[in-house]
């Protein structure tokens, strides 16, 4: 479970919830003067930075969902989409060259993670990918993804845990807004979508992209934000 949003008026700010289940996984925050980010332990027993920021504004998050065969992972020839992400965050992959290999229906799933991702760049143009299913580019107001499907709703529509209107929700308030999205006004609402429970909301987090800086929270104390920046 997670919620990541793009909002751009003015400036361009990045938001996201990442909720964690700490009996499935272990992760650590990540932090200095080029990437912030959460970093997740994966099965080869190395941390991985699968959300996180570049301080060149690439900012890549990947959310669970349940899979299809068409994305299974395939191998040689391929890109996992976690692979892709992660060289996006460390700006080793820039945004065009995500788009052409989403674009060329080579990015798959991980042997380890069922995962869809939301990559963005500086300008606030985003990339959804869906492996199996497919992906879109665009550039407006803002930009947002959940757990479920936007390329293929009723794919996982079925899947739509009781109450879990986080998606609806957000639209809502991203769309009635009509002006520049604050870090505070992020953070506000990031935490009107926290979860609780196995899948709690763990780490928060907003940048903005015109001040180089951002606010982060940890387990939903959202009256002791810090911050980061890069030098």
């Amino acid at each position: 479970m997670c919620t990541r949003i793009t909002y751009n008026f003015e400036d361009t700010v990045n938001a996201f919830n990442f909720d964690m289940d700490l009996t499935l996984w272990s992760y650590r925050l990540f932090k200095d003067n080029e990437r912030f980010g959460i970093e997740i332990m994966m099965p080869d027993g190395k941390f991985h930075c699968y959300h996180g920021i570049n301080r060149n504004g690439n900012v890549g998050t990947l959310l669970n969902v349940h899979g299809n065969a068409n994305g299974a992972y395939r191998g040689e020839g391929f890109v996992t989409i976690t692979a892709l992400t992660e060289g996006f965050i460390r700006g080793e992959i820039s945004f065009e060259e995500a788009v052409d290999a989403a674009n060329a229906g080579r990015v798959t799933y991980a042997p380890d993670a069922i995962v869809q991702g939301l990559l963005s760049d500086r300008h606030g143009r985003a990339l959804y990918i869906e492996p199996g299913i497919g992906c879109r580019v665009e550039h407006e107001r803002y930009s947002l993804i959940t757990n479920y499907s936007l390329l293929d709703p009723e794919s996982t529509r079925e899947y739509i845990e009781d109450g879990d209107d986080r998606y609806e929700r957000a639209r809502e308030m991203l769309a009635r807004r009509t002006g520049r999205l604050s870090l505070d006004d992020a953070l506000g609402c990031l935490s009107m979508l926290t979860q609780r429970g196995d899948w709690a909301t763990r780490i928060s987090f907003a940048y903005s992209e015109n001040e180089k800086k951002g606010l982060y929270v940890l387990d939903s104390r959202f009256d002791e934000p810090k911050e980061f920046c890069f030098a």
